[in-house]
Protein backbone atom coordinates (compact mmCIF):
# COMPACT_ATOMS: atom_id res chain seq x y z
CA UNK A 1 0.00 0.00 0.00
CA UNK A 2 1.24 3.26 -1.09
CA UNK A 3 1.78 6.26 1.60
CA UNK A 4 -1.29 8.18 -0.29
CA UNK A 5 -3.61 5.22 0.09
CA UNK A 6 -2.48 4.84 3.59
CA UNK A 7 -3.05 8.66 4.66
CA UNK A 8 -6.66 8.29 2.57
CA UNK A 9 -7.61 5.31 4.62
CA UNK A 10 -6.54 6.50 7.57
CA UNK A 11 -8.96 9.56 7.51
CA UNK A 12 -12.09 7.22 6.61
CA UNK A 13 -11.42 4.72 9.56
CA UNK A 14 -11.54 7.34 11.68
CA UNK A 15 -14.27 9.07 10.56
CA UNK A 16 -16.83 5.93 11.01
CA UNK A 17 -14.54 5.86 14.57
CA UNK A 18 -16.10 9.13 15.56
CA UNK A 19 -19.76 8.95 14.36
CA UNK A 20 -19.92 5.55 15.69
CA UNK A 21 -19.03 6.87 18.86
CA UNK A 22 -21.32 10.01 18.65
CA UNK A 23 -23.81 7.94 18.19
CA UNK A 24 -23.45 5.86 20.98
CA UNK A 25 -22.76 9.43 23.30
CA UNK A 26 -26.31 11.06 21.56
CA UNK A 27 -28.82 8.64 21.55
CA UNK A 28 -27.39 5.29 20.26
CA UNK A 29 -28.16 3.12 23.53
CA UNK A 30 -31.96 4.70 23.61
CA UNK A 31 -32.42 3.46 20.05
CA UNK A 32 -30.67 -0.13 21.10
CA UNK A 33 -33.47 -0.60 23.76
CA UNK A 34 -36.30 0.88 21.45
CA UNK A 35 -34.75 -1.99 19.06
CA UNK A 36 -34.92 -4.42 21.71
CA UNK A 37 -38.69 -3.28 22.95
CA UNK A 38 -39.52 -3.81 19.00
CA UNK A 39 -38.61 -7.09 18.67
CA UNK A 40 -39.94 -8.19 22.29
CA UNK A 41 -43.29 -6.42 20.76
CA UNK A 42 -43.30 -7.79 17.48
CA UNK A 43 -42.59 -11.52 18.58
CA UNK A 44 -45.46 -12.56 19.86
CA UNK A 45 -47.21 -11.60 16.12
CA UNK A 46 -44.55 -13.15 14.47
CA UNK A 47 -45.07 -16.67 16.51
CA UNK A 48 -48.48 -16.60 15.88
CA UNK A 49 -47.99 -16.34 11.98
CA UNK A 50 -45.59 -18.81 11.69
CA UNK A 51 -47.11 -21.11 14.16
CA UNK A 52 -50.33 -21.02 11.70
CA UNK A 53 -48.79 -22.66 8.58
CA UNK A 54 -47.47 -25.27 11.45
CA UNK A 55 -48.87 -28.89 12.36
CA UNK A 56 -50.20 -29.30 15.48
CA UNK A 57 -46.86 -32.07 16.21
CA UNK A 58 -44.77 -28.69 15.10
CA UNK A 59 -46.28 -26.80 17.64
CA UNK A 60 -46.20 -29.13 20.38
CA UNK A 61 -42.41 -30.56 20.27
CA UNK A 62 -40.04 -29.92 22.43
CA UNK A 63 -37.31 -28.19 22.06
CA UNK A 64 -40.23 -25.47 20.29
CA UNK A 65 -39.05 -24.32 16.82
CA UNK A 66 -39.50 -21.08 15.34
CA UNK A 67 -39.38 -21.84 11.70
CA UNK A 68 -42.25 -24.30 10.51
CA UNK A 69 -40.05 -27.78 8.71
CA UNK A 70 -43.19 -27.78 6.34
CA UNK A 71 -45.50 -25.05 5.48
CA UNK A 72 -48.81 -25.79 5.73
CA UNK A 73 -52.42 -24.10 4.68
CA UNK A 74 -55.26 -26.66 6.00
CA UNK A 75 -54.99 -24.63 9.22
CA UNK A 76 -56.40 -21.77 7.34
CA UNK A 77 -58.42 -24.27 4.90
CA UNK A 78 -59.81 -25.59 7.62
CA UNK A 79 -61.31 -22.18 8.53
CA UNK A 80 -63.44 -21.78 5.19
CA UNK A 81 -64.31 -24.90 4.47
CA UNK A 82 -65.44 -27.01 7.55
CA UNK A 83 -65.72 -23.80 10.14
CA UNK A 84 -67.99 -21.37 7.89
CA UNK A 85 -65.72 -18.57 8.29
CA UNK A 86 -67.68 -16.88 5.20
CA UNK A 87 -70.48 -16.75 8.05
CA UNK A 88 -68.79 -15.59 11.00
CA UNK A 89 -66.21 -12.88 8.91
CA UNK A 90 -69.89 -11.14 7.74
CA UNK A 91 -71.43 -10.93 11.02
CA UNK A 92 -68.46 -9.28 12.83
CA UNK A 93 -67.61 -7.17 9.71
CA UNK A 94 -71.84 -5.47 9.84
CA UNK A 95 -71.36 -5.29 13.47
CA UNK A 96 -68.19 -3.37 13.36
CA UNK A 97 -68.91 -1.00 10.07
CA UNK A 98 -72.17 -0.24 11.51
CA UNK A 99 -71.02 0.33 15.01
CA UNK A 100 -68.45 2.90 13.66
CA UNK A 101 -70.84 4.58 11.19
CA UNK A 102 -73.01 4.89 14.48
CA UNK A 103 -70.16 6.30 16.83
CA UNK A 104 -69.14 8.63 14.01
CA UNK A 105 -72.59 10.06 13.67
CA UNK A 106 -73.75 10.32 17.03
CA UNK A 107 -70.31 10.91 18.88
CA UNK A 108 -69.81 13.90 16.59
CA UNK A 109 -73.37 15.14 17.06
CA UNK A 110 -73.10 15.08 21.09
CA UNK A 111 -69.43 16.07 20.39
CA UNK A 112 -70.45 19.18 18.77
CA UNK A 113 -73.59 19.74 20.77
CA UNK A 114 -71.06 20.19 23.78
CA UNK A 115 -68.46 21.59 22.74
CA UNK A 116 -70.18 24.39 20.76
CA UNK A 117 -73.63 25.13 22.23
CA UNK A 118 -74.76 26.48 25.16
CA UNK A 119 -77.87 25.26 27.27
CA UNK A 120 -78.32 24.95 30.72
CA UNK A 121 -76.91 21.74 32.28
CA UNK A 122 -74.38 21.25 29.56
CA UNK A 123 -71.17 20.85 32.14
CA UNK A 124 -73.29 18.11 34.29
CA UNK A 125 -73.63 16.23 31.09
CA UNK A 126 -70.43 16.51 30.08
CA UNK A 127 -69.51 15.41 33.78
CA UNK A 128 -71.51 12.36 33.22
CA UNK A 129 -69.93 11.36 30.29
CA UNK A 130 -66.54 11.23 31.99
CA UNK A 131 -67.70 9.59 35.32
CA UNK A 132 -69.04 6.86 32.66
CA UNK A 133 -65.24 6.08 31.32
CA UNK A 134 -64.70 5.22 35.13
CA UNK A 135 -67.55 2.69 35.13
CA UNK A 136 -66.05 -1.01 34.11
CA UNK A 137 -68.36 -2.23 31.33
CA UNK A 138 -68.53 -6.00 33.31
CA UNK A 139 -70.88 -3.64 36.07
CA UNK A 140 -73.32 -2.83 33.73
CA UNK A 141 -73.22 -6.44 31.22
CA UNK A 142 -76.10 -7.69 33.28
CA UNK A 143 -78.73 -5.03 33.14
CA UNK A 144 -78.08 -4.56 29.79
CA UNK A 145 -78.56 -8.24 28.69
CA UNK A 146 -82.25 -8.06 31.10
CA UNK A 147 -82.69 -4.79 28.80
CA UNK A 148 -82.22 -6.47 25.23
CA UNK A 149 -83.66 -9.88 26.43
CA UNK A 150 -87.05 -7.72 27.61
CA UNK A 151 -86.70 -5.72 24.33
CA UNK A 152 -87.29 -8.95 22.65
CA UNK A 153 -83.74 -8.45 20.46
CA UNK A 154 -81.56 -11.48 21.74
CA UNK A 155 -79.86 -13.41 19.10
CA UNK A 156 -80.08 -10.48 16.51
CA UNK A 157 -77.62 -7.88 14.85
CA UNK A 158 -80.10 -5.24 16.98
CA UNK A 159 -78.36 -7.09 20.24
CA UNK A 160 -75.44 -6.75 18.69
CA UNK A 161 -74.88 -3.64 17.54
CA UNK A 162 -77.06 -1.25 19.69
CA UNK A 163 -75.85 -1.39 23.04
CA UNK A 164 -72.11 0.37 21.44
CA UNK A 165 -73.81 2.90 18.83
CA UNK A 166 -72.48 5.53 20.85
CA UNK A 167 -69.63 5.41 23.42
CA UNK A 168 -67.83 7.63 26.07
CA UNK A 169 -64.90 7.74 24.39
CA UNK A 170 -65.92 8.67 21.12
CA UNK A 171 -68.02 11.95 22.65
CA UNK A 172 -65.08 12.60 24.94
CA UNK A 173 -62.77 12.52 21.24
CA UNK A 174 -65.02 14.59 19.37
CA UNK A 175 -65.77 16.94 21.91
CA UNK A 176 -62.26 18.09 21.92
CA UNK A 177 -61.46 18.35 18.47
CA UNK A 178 -64.37 20.36 17.35
CA UNK A 179 -63.65 22.49 20.47
CA UNK A 180 -60.82 23.73 18.72
CA UNK A 181 -62.35 24.71 15.05
CA UNK A 182 -63.09 28.20 14.81
CA UNK A 183 -66.60 29.53 15.98
CA UNK A 184 -66.32 32.01 12.92
CA UNK A 185 -67.15 29.49 10.49
CA UNK A 186 -69.89 28.90 11.89
CA UNK A 187 -70.68 32.28 12.63
CA UNK A 188 -70.64 32.83 9.20
CA UNK A 189 -72.81 29.90 8.00
CA UNK A 190 -75.74 31.09 10.51
CA UNK A 191 -75.57 35.16 8.80
CA UNK A 192 -75.80 33.28 5.35
CA UNK A 193 -79.19 31.50 6.72
CA UNK A 194 -77.66 27.64 7.19
CA UNK A 195 -79.25 26.08 10.32
CA UNK A 196 -77.61 23.47 12.84
CA UNK A 197 -78.25 20.14 10.63
CA UNK A 198 -76.31 21.91 7.73
CA UNK A 199 -73.86 23.28 9.90
CA UNK A 200 -72.80 19.82 11.56
CA UNK A 201 -72.81 18.28 8.16
CA UNK A 202 -71.34 20.33 5.70
CA UNK A 203 -68.74 22.46 8.01
CA UNK A 204 -67.86 20.20 11.17
CA UNK A 205 -67.39 16.82 9.61
CA UNK A 206 -65.16 18.14 7.03
CA UNK A 207 -63.27 19.60 9.38
CA UNK A 208 -63.28 16.63 11.66
CA UNK A 209 -61.08 14.04 9.43
CA UNK A 210 -58.55 13.55 12.26
CA UNK A 211 -60.63 12.58 14.72
CA UNK A 212 -63.20 10.42 12.71
CA UNK A 213 -59.63 8.52 11.63
CA UNK A 214 -59.04 8.04 15.13
CA UNK A 215 -62.41 7.52 16.58
CA UNK A 216 -63.08 5.10 13.62
CA UNK A 217 -59.85 2.60 14.74
CA UNK A 218 -60.88 2.53 18.43
CA UNK A 219 -64.34 1.55 17.66
CA UNK A 220 -63.99 -0.95 14.99
CA UNK A 221 -60.42 -2.35 17.14
CA UNK A 222 -63.12 -2.27 19.95
CA UNK A 223 -66.58 -4.26 18.19
CA UNK A 224 -64.13 -6.15 15.92
CA UNK A 225 -62.40 -8.06 19.20
CA UNK A 226 -65.25 -7.71 21.04
CA UNK A 227 -65.63 -11.58 22.47
CA UNK A 228 -67.67 -11.24 26.02
CA UNK A 229 -71.41 -9.88 24.81
CA UNK A 230 -71.48 -11.13 21.42
CA UNK A 231 -71.03 -14.37 23.50
CA UNK A 232 -73.92 -14.26 25.70
CA UNK A 233 -76.32 -12.21 22.76
CA UNK A 234 -75.59 -14.50 20.12
CA UNK A 235 -77.24 -17.71 20.99
CA UNK A 236 -77.46 -19.44 17.39
CA UNK A 237 -74.00 -20.56 15.07
CA UNK A 238 -75.38 -18.21 12.28
CA UNK A 239 -75.28 -15.02 14.59
CA UNK A 240 -71.52 -15.61 16.24
CA UNK A 241 -69.14 -13.17 15.76
CA UNK A 242 -64.95 -14.30 15.05
CA UNK A 243 -63.99 -13.99 18.50
CA UNK A 244 -66.76 -16.66 19.56
CA UNK A 245 -66.11 -18.86 16.84
CA UNK A 246 -62.21 -18.19 17.63
CA UNK A 247 -63.14 -19.60 21.15
CA UNK A 248 -65.26 -22.28 20.57
CA UNK A 249 -64.29 -24.27 17.41
CA UNK A 250 -60.55 -24.07 18.15
CA UNK A 251 -60.58 -26.58 20.74
CA UNK A 252 -60.72 -30.80 19.50
CA UNK A 253 -62.33 -33.90 21.36
CA UNK A 254 -59.16 -34.20 23.83
CA UNK A 255 -57.38 -31.03 23.52
CA UNK A 256 -56.98 -27.70 22.03
CA UNK A 257 -56.02 -27.56 17.50
CA UNK A 258 -53.30 -24.75 18.31
CA UNK A 259 -52.90 -24.87 14.41
CA UNK A 260 -56.34 -24.06 14.26
CA UNK A 261 -56.22 -21.21 16.87
CA UNK A 262 -53.68 -19.48 15.35
CA UNK A 263 -55.08 -19.40 11.79
CA UNK A 264 -58.29 -17.87 12.60
CA UNK A 265 -56.19 -15.60 15.20
CA UNK A 266 -54.24 -14.61 12.06
CA UNK A 267 -57.59 -14.03 10.06
CA UNK A 268 -58.94 -11.90 12.81
CA UNK A 269 -56.30 -9.59 13.47
CA UNK A 270 -55.15 -9.20 9.54
CA UNK A 271 -58.21 -7.07 9.01
CA UNK A 272 -57.40 -4.51 11.90
CA UNK A 273 -53.61 -4.34 10.40
CA UNK A 274 -54.83 -3.13 7.29
CA UNK A 275 -57.39 -0.76 8.45
CA UNK A 276 -53.83 1.08 11.62
CA UNK A 277 -52.23 1.35 7.98
CA UNK A 278 -54.82 2.69 5.94
CA UNK A 279 -55.66 5.41 8.49
CA UNK A 280 -51.68 5.39 10.68
CA UNK A 281 -51.20 9.24 9.85
CA UNK A 282 -54.80 10.29 10.35
CA UNK A 283 -54.68 8.14 14.06
CA UNK A 284 -51.35 9.89 14.81
CA UNK A 285 -52.69 13.96 13.79
CA UNK A 286 -56.21 12.76 15.50
CA UNK A 287 -54.39 12.00 19.10
CA UNK A 288 -52.46 14.80 19.04
CA UNK A 289 -54.95 17.01 18.41
CA UNK A 290 -57.58 16.01 20.25
CA UNK A 291 -54.83 15.32 23.92
CA UNK A 292 -55.76 12.08 24.15
CA UNK A 293 -52.49 10.87 26.49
Amino acid sequence: MSMSQAMTSAPVAENKVSLWRRFLNNRGPVYIVLTLIGFLWIFPFLWMALGSVKTQREILAKPPKLLPEHVTWENFARWFTQLDFGTYFTNSLIVSVITVLGNIVFCSMVGYALAKMKFTGKNILFGAVMVTLMVPSVATFVPLFVIVSNMGLSNSYAALILPFLTQPIGVFLMRQFIGGIPDALMEAARIDGAGEVRIFFQIILPQCGPAIATLSILTFLSSWNNFLWPLVAAQTEDKYTLPVALSLYSTGQNATNYSVLLAGAVLVITPILLLFIFLQRYFIQGVAMTGIK
